[in-house]
């Protein structure tokens, strides 16, 4: 009783906003009481409306009442602080709005502890204590606190669903099983929850068996992070003192070349400058020999004119000419330094393409669903151009290298090691790693859409160096009359609709090789599974005089 009273006490002495004892207590002129700064704030949020209410009883107050502390309260709550009330004990905590409320308080209700599904109610744990204590109340079945208990009974017969119909896989109650449910597969609602328990245990088996695996490949993925960072951190490092090496060999040698040409310079103009000072000379003798004539062909005495003029000293013998050299001074070394430059770029993209970023690919990352449609292809489009160096002589290159013709005439190509001297072929000068995708447009009777290893034979036979003839190509034909792939000197019959446009997919890591034909519909042709032991180059080989075929822009 005393411990009802305790709490009559701290119900009468709270304040209904903040729900702890009052402070600095003020009281309206409807008789409720407020911490001062509770109901201030209350009432400073209605200043726009101009309309204040009290928050027990709704009463509305026009203007806004002055309040004052009310001290006579005050002096009582602090009496109560003094018996060390200030905070509610753990039986005596509230409900709030996202708790569940005990079913049986009456007034302030307290926090529910459990739920009965059998009561189907909800007991704070004084009202609990009854299901602990009486021997029919012991066997009911409790829960944790629960709004939703409504749930558990019969729409249609107001009674607790115990049993559950397996025929249409939902909870019903006894009479359901003898009404709309009669000869239906039923079971106890236990039963079936133990059945599914036993599947909920082997689902959550398999979830965390999954987990693990997917932790151990985050941990993978991590360590391969920062292998990826140490690599990349040594190579940037590295590669920065190779290029600085040559930067400053390069350095070195335009310095050289510097020299060379000012010490020319100086040879040649101090050349020039000697003639041109012999020239200099000789034309002041002769004007001073022009002047002496003049003077003297002047004189009015002849016997004086006769008398001086073998006196003048004859001409000296001229140069018939000037040895000049032809005006291209130092272009022979615009030349070596533009040929050297030349060299250099061919150097650096042969080994951009040999040892392209794709190359490093993690292989231990997680495995990714293939391409779908025509707009999943293209996410992995490649700009791939034909290499001049590596093209057949009768092949014209043209826009940008990425269109090749068969002509009946020699091209006049520069010799090269690479390039095939019997096949009417051409490779990409691109590597292609990783996931790649291109197109090829062809006209003509036909042509070879092939991927080939670099090593590929290129003076040889045609089983050594035509594109399917061998194991380091694959290639499709392409015909007016149909399709067929050749790898390893082995044909296959490809059915599907001829288009004049052939799409190729690759998956190197994966070793995924994928042929398709483009139209208004995307048709796989045919699909090649394998290892790939080295980058693949994009491959085209014609038939006849003036058969085209072009790797087409796709971005």
């Amino acid at each position: 009783m005393a411990q009802k009273g305790v709490q009559l006490d701290r119900e009468t002495f709270s304040c209904s906003i903040c729900l702890d004892l009052l402070k600095d207590p003020v009281t309206t002129s409807c008789g409720h009481s407020y911490c001062m700064n509770c109901i201030k704030s209350l009432w400073d949020g209605e200043d726009c409306k101009k309309i204040y209410s009290c928050r027990q009883c709704r009463q509305i107050f026009t203007p806004r009442p002055v309040l004052l502390k009310n001290t006579m309260l005050s002096d009582i709550v602090e009496e109560l602080k003094k018996t060390g009330l200030q905070a509610a004990p753990a039986d005596h905590c509230y409900a709030g709005a996202e708790d569940v409320a005990c079913d049986v308080c009456t007034g302030r209700k307290l926090k529910a502890l459990k739920s009965c599904l059998v009561c189907l109610a909800s007991f704070c744990e004084k009202h609990l204590q009854p299901h602990y204590d009486a021997v029919p109340l012991k066997k009911h079945k409790l829960v944790e606190p629960s709004k939703n208990l409504q749930e558990n009974i019969c729409s249609r017969h107001n009674e607790v669903m115990k049993m559950f119909c397996c025929t249409d896989q939902q909870c019903i109650c006894s009479l359901c099983s003898v009404e709309e449910h009669k000869g239906h597969d039923t079971v106890s609602a236990a039963a079936e929850r133990t059945e599914r328990q036993k599947k909920l245990k082997v689902s959550q088996q398999n979830i965390q068996q999954r987990i693990q695996e997917k932790e151990k490949d985050v941990k993978l993925l991590k360590w391969e992070v920062e292998v990826i960072n140490r690599s990349a951190n040594k190579a940037v490092k590295d590669g920065g003192k190779v290029f600085t090496e040559l930067i400053r060999l390069l350095e070195k040698r335009r310095s050289n070349v510097k020299q060379q040409v000012r010490s020319q310079q100086k040879s040649e103009v101090s050349r020039v400058k000697e003639v041109q000072e012999k020239l200099e000379q000789e034309i002041t003798d002769l004007k001073r020999k022009d002047a002496e004539l003049e003077k003297l062909s002047h004189t009015e005495d002849h016997t004086k004119f006769l008398h001086n003029y073998p006196s003048l000293s004859p001409l000296s013998q001229s140069a018939s000419s000037i040895d000049l050299r032809p005006r291209r001074y130092f272009e022979d070394v615009m030349a070596a330094v533009s040929e050297v430059r030349d060299k250099l770029q061919d150097v650096l993209r042969e080994k951009r393409t040999k040892v392209p970023l794709t190359g490093t690919e993690v292989e231990v990352l997680l495995p990714q669903p293939e391409p779908k449609t025509r707009a999943d292809f293209l996410k992995y489009s490649r700009e791939i151009t034909l290499d001049p160096n590596i093209a057949y002589t009768h092949l014209l290159l043209s826009k940008g290298n990425r269109k090749a013709r068969l002509m009946s005439e020699d091209q006049s190509y520069p010799s090269h090691p690479d390039r095939f001297t019997k096949k009417l072929q051409v490779l990409s000068r691109e590597s292609l790693t990783g996931r790649c995708y291109w197109e090829v447009e062809w006209r003509g009777r036909g042509d070879y859409v092939a991927v080939a290893y670099k090593n590929i034979g290129r003076k040889g036979d045609l089983n050594k160096c035509g594109f399917g003839q061998n194991d380091k190509s694959w290639a499709l034909d392409c015909d007016i009359c149909g399709y067929k792939f050749w790898y390893n000197n082995l044909k296959t019959p490809i059915p599907g609709p001829v288009s004049s446009r052939v799409g190729v997919y690759l998956d190197h890591s994966a070793g995924i090789l994928s042929f398709y034909s483009i139209s208004e519909t995307m048709t796989l042709l045919h699909r090649v599974q394998t290892t790939f032991t080295q980058p693949l180059y994009a491959g085209l080989r014609f038939f006849s005089i003036r058969d085209t075929a072009e790797l087409c822009k796709l971005k």
